[in-house]
């Protein structure tokens, strides 16, 4: 690398100020260096979006300088997005072998696979660009093969830790790489890039291996069918799962299309070991007694058409939940479904089910893979960064992880909270935020992408909570006069046949509007329609207090 003084500047697109839709991304000289790209699911006010991606207009205005999609895990909030980013942006992707056999699943949906550059790295892959090189660290998370970044500029280091914990006995004794860690902060680190979800929880988080344990306990007390569901990604609780199966003499049926799609890419790439006699297909679960099957499916998260909310409430096909049968929630649920996890809890409650669930503190079934205060600590302490950024939180868990900084050494005026699209510019090794870049949320309705904005959405919330009334105006086409009375259909506004009296008040309204109209010297159908939404409204307003969307139709004869 040359000795070419140049700034580098470091911003986010998501996972900043928000959990989910990770993408941040390190520019220097004439590179730009994009790191995840995932979505977001939408809550209830988003009506009709399937998803929620990163904004990537800045990333697209300079599309020559981006040089590369480097992606730190296979979680969908930090891969989602790759499809729809792929569209627009041709560059090469750089993951791991199991994160790139998930994202090969989408590629292949979207009929991308074939035209896309991915490349296999892992924690010892050094890669060379100019101006810049990038090496890798193992970390450990909650899904296989993940990895923090270090850009290496004649500047700086910047380091981005990625999703990580802390676990010392990993359940695929995979560890974290400490002494490299040490090694990175002992180089020195201008800029640290560390994700905060688990800034406000105390402690440790505990080892993935304290759930085989109670995994085994919950089969070998279940005296029929075990259902257990979980995150389809998090592959060592699928094995401790196929372990707890194999141990109490259980065979194992996969419903759910995730759940069977990433099973066959850890068991091809070699992450799963499944015994080759233990998987059954769903036909077969009827036909062994129930004491020897164990049912593993998605749903975790009480997705409505997930495989475990359909079984809750007798709609999957060929299998039931009977009573007496275990399920268990080998989950937390993500902040904002706790609400869908809970009605499916109690739908399985009524099948009179044994239910295992609640938080990982008080069902022993599931542990976080986002580190908790005391980890957040230690990746500082090896770190030792000038300059710190917490990203992937919200607001709240960036503003502690920076008290946590604070703790171990950081300087607090060296840290910055930043909202998605501020920009950090590092110059002579001084970092300043002074300017931020366009960003927002890109939403994906069926196929289309960025086709909804503010104003479909306003008119989708108005239909859900007032509804529709649409008015066929049948006028002459010459003199512009009414040929017939306005016929009015109410579609999530008012019953037509409970409200006959409003309705034929609200045709009287619109005959005497367009009357009016027929006076003034307006003459555009346009002016009409625009009368007879205002008159309407105002009145049905004033009777209801209620505001349908009001949609004039004329039919020229």
């Amino acid at each position: 690398m040359s000795e070419t003084n140049k700034t580098i500047s470091v911003f986010g697109l998501g996972g900043l100020s928000e959990i989910g839709k990770n993408m941040y991304a390190i520019e220097y000289g004439e590179a730009i260096f994009v790191i995840d790209c995932g979505n977001k699911f939408p809550d209830e006010s988003l009506l009709g979006i399937d998803l929620i991606i990163p904004d990537i207009t800045y990333l697209v205005d300079n599309k020559d300088k981006v040089k590369a999609l480097i992606v730190t895990h296979g979680h969908e909030d930090h891969i989602g997005a790759i499809p729809f980013f792929l569209k627009k942006l041709q560059v090469p992707v750089y993951a791991t072998s199991f994160t790139l056999g998930l994202i090969e699943i989408k590629l292949k949906e979207h009929k991308l696979l074939r035209e896309t550059d991915l490349v296999e790295i892992d924690s010892h892959t050094e890669l060379e660009f100019d101006q810049m090189e990038v090496s890798f660290f193992k970390v450990s998370h909650s899904i296989p093969d993940c990895l923090g970044i270090v850009f290496k500029t004649p500047e700086g280091n910047i380091v981005h830790t990625g999703d990580f914990k802390f676990d010392l006995t990993p359940a695929n004794d995979r560890k974290s790489d400490i002494h490299k860690m040490a090694e990175i902060g002992r180089e020195g680190v201008l800029l640290l890039l560390s994700e905060s979800t688990n800034a406000e929880r105390s402690g440790l988080t505990p080892s993935e291996q304290l759930v085989g344990e109670h995994v085994i306990e919950a089969f070998e007390k279940a005296e029929r069918k075990v259902i257990i569901s979980t995150f389809a990604s998090n592959i060592y609780r699928v094995q401790q799962v196929v372990d707890a199966a194999q141990v109490t003499g259980r065979k194992l049926a996969l419903l759910g299309r995730s759940m069977l799609n990433v099973v066959e890419v850890a068991t091809q790439r070699g992450y799963l070991d499944i015994p080759d006699d233990m998987l059954i297909d769903q036909a077969e679960i009827n036909d062994l007694p129930p004491e020897k099957v164990a049912i593993l499916c998605t749903g975790s998260q009480g997705e409505p058409l997930a495989a475990l909310s359909r079984l809750s409430t007798g709609n999957f096909r060929g299998v039931d939940i009977l009573a007496d049968d275990t399920v268990i929630f080998a989950a937390g649920p993500i902040p904002g479904n706790e609400t869908n996890v809970t009605r499916i809890v109690d739908n399985l409650f009524l099948i009179g089910a044994k239910v295992i669930y609640g938080a990982e503190s008080s069902s022993g079934l599931h542990v976080s893979g986002h580190g908790y205060q005391e980890d957040l600590k230690l990746m500082l302490t090896f770190m030792q960064p000038k300059y710190f950024i917490p990203i992937h939180g919200e607001y709240r868990m960036l503003y502690k992880h920076r008290l946590l900084a604070e703790s171990v050494g950081v300087e607090k005026s060296n840290t910055f909270i930043l909202n998605n699209g501020d920009v950090v510019d590092l110059d002579d090794s001084i970092a300043r935020q002074t300017r931020t870049i366009p960003v927002g949320n890109t939403y994906v309705d069926g196929i289309g992408i960025g086709g909804v904005g503010e104003v479909v959405l306003r008119d989708r919330k108005q239909l859900s909570e007032d509804g529709m009334l649409v008015i066929v105006l049948t006028m002459s086409k010459n003199d512009k006069k009414l040929i017939s009375s306005p016929d009015t259909i109410s579609r999530g506004f008012v019953y037509m046949r409970d409200s006959e009296e409003l309705l034929g008040e609200v045709n009287n309204l619109i005959t005497q509007t367009v009357k009016d109209f027929e006076k003034s010297s307006k003459s555009q159908w346009s002016a009409i329609k625009q009368d007879v939404r205002k008159s309407v409204g105002k009145y049905i307003f004033n009777q209801t207090k209620k505001k349908p969307m009001i949609l004039p139709i004329i039919i020229e004869v």
